[in-house]
């Protein structure tokens, strides 16, 4: 198993009873896709160890309340707080023509409505309220928001997003 071939979903927060239950909190838009998972990928000491879930329960906005085989007590429940999630990326839901998972277009050429390659993508900062687009421009490092109304066109064949971008973008 590669780190590779999954995806981050949340990370456990904090223990929810003394029947080894845990809340998970979930780095998601739609944390109602997640309502019915059966097994999870815990990340410790590096490894992505497979847990079996018994229960999934909504738990406040973005958050479940979960019940993993084989973790039965408050010790047992202490030593999973903080730990990463997991889930195969196979199991994402398939998204539409435009839209797309953050980490599926690291890569990606970004070229301009004037078909002129801009630079390639090399990350994503989810962690502003605004999202942005990391990218090298001739080496230069820039940030262009993510926004529907900049991407024109998403080619995942190509690996290639089409954007409309305001002039002086780059120079911020």
């Amino acid at each position: 198993m590669k780190l590779n071939d999954f995806y981050y979903l949340g990370k456990i927060t904090k223990k929810f009873s003394f029947r080894g239950e845990v809340i998970i909190f979930l780095d998601t838009d739609s944390p109602e896709f997640y309502y019915n998972i059966k097994n999870l990928f815990i990340k410790i000491n590096d490894v992505l160890t497979p847990f079996n879930i018994s229960s999934v329960k909504p738990n406040k906005t973005n958050r479940i309340r979960v019940k993993i085989n084989g973790i039965d007590t408050e010790n047992d429940t202490e030593k999973l707080i903080n730990k990463e999630i997991y889930l195969p990326i196979e199991s994402l839901p398939k998204t539409d023509k435009n839209s797309f998972y953050y980490h599926e277009i690291i890569g990606f050429t970004i070229i301009g409505k004037d078909n002129k390659k801009v630079g390639n993508i090399t990350g994503v900062n989810d962690q502003s309220p605004q999202h942005l687009l990391k990218i090298n421009v001739s080496g230069k490092k820039s940030l262009i928001p993510i926004n529907d109304k900049l991407i024109i066109k998403v080619d995942k064949k190509n690996r290639i997003m089409k954007m409309d971008l305001p002039d002086g973008i780059l120079d911020i």
